[in-house]
């Protein structure tokens, strides 16, 4: 049986959050990415909670369902994180620590939620933090964002993405055999496709250079590694500014690092495989 897919909003210092729930059993937090929001996940959740989660996900501020109480601004990591951590409140039991996956921006936020709140949480999957300030040489990925961030202000939305989908060197990788491209969306989240098309500006100009250029707290996620999984996609290769800055935490905090299928979006190319190697990853 379809798990009941419930969803409610939730007040918080400047933004009210919609957030969902399915399922019964211990809780899965899954922190979208990028424009995405809550559908993102819409292909792998119901197989989580089939594996005995109650999967909780949301729209982060400022995006689809989620709006803010006041002027858009710049957004900041650890007020996502904080977001993140209100959730949790809503949905977890009294005395319950809680699993989380984020991936992309999303795992950044999930990386500053473990540091902050490591007590709230029993593992922690982050799947290709874009940090390109923890690479040997993060100027040309810094000044390939902000590129990307000024055709967008300048020229318009296609020309951004067209940048944005090549290396800073100017090159576009192809898919690898089996990812999907654009053009083919999932049917499970081509609800979202809309909202996502519509959130795209607000990432562009104020989330990916103030959260690809942000500091983990790299002290705290030390002292958490035990907790922590680093994931990057098997077909990830090549994309520096997604899969270094994992590999790079990863080495220096001592914590667990997997290869997850498909690229940065694995979870959305091949949802029942990705599903299967997170519940894998959240084992201790």
């Amino acid at each position: 049986m379809k798990p009941v897919l419930n969803a409610a909003v939730l007040s918080v210092p400047g933004a009210t959050l919609r957030y969902e729930t399915r399922g019964t059993g211990p809780v899965l937090l899954l922190i979208p990415g990028g424009a995405g929001d809550a559908g993102l996940y819409e292909g792998m959740a119901d197989l989580l909670a089939g594996a005995g989660h109650t999967v909780v996900s949301y729209d982060q501020r400022g995006l689809s369902r989620s709006p803010l109480d006041g002027p858009l601004a710049d957004q900041r990591v650890e007020v996502w994180a904080e977001d993140a951590r209100a959730v949790l409140d809503a949905v977890v039991p009294d005395g319950e620590a809680a699993y989380v996956y984020g991936g992309s921006s999303g795992a950044i936020v999930a990386l500053a939620l473990l540091a902050a709140h490591p007590g709230r949480l029993r593992r922690v999957v982050a799947h290709e933090p874009p940090l390109v300030e923890l690479l040997a040489d993060p100027g040309p990925y810094r000044a390939h964002f902000a590129e990307v961030r000024e055709l967008h202000r300048t020229q318009g939305l296609g020309p951004a993405m067209a940048r944005f989908a090549e290396t800073p060197d100017g090159r576009r990788p192809e898919p690898a055999a089996g990812q999907r491209r654009h053009a083919e969306l999932p049917e499970a989240i081509r609800p979202m496709a809309s909202r996502m098309a519509a959130n795209m500006p607000v990432f562009l100009e104020h989330v990916l250079c103030p959260f690809s250029s942000s500091a983990p707290d790299l002290d705290g996620l030390r002292a958490a590694a035990g907790k922590l999984v680093l994931g990057v996609g098997r077909e990830s290769d090549g994309q520096e500014a997604l899969v270094g800055p994992a590999r790079r935490i990863a080495e220096v905090t001592g914590a667990a690092a997997v290869v997850f299928p498909g690229g940065h979006l694995g979870c959305v190319e091949r949802p029942e495989e990705f599903a299967e190697v997170l519940l894998t990853a959240m084992r201790p």
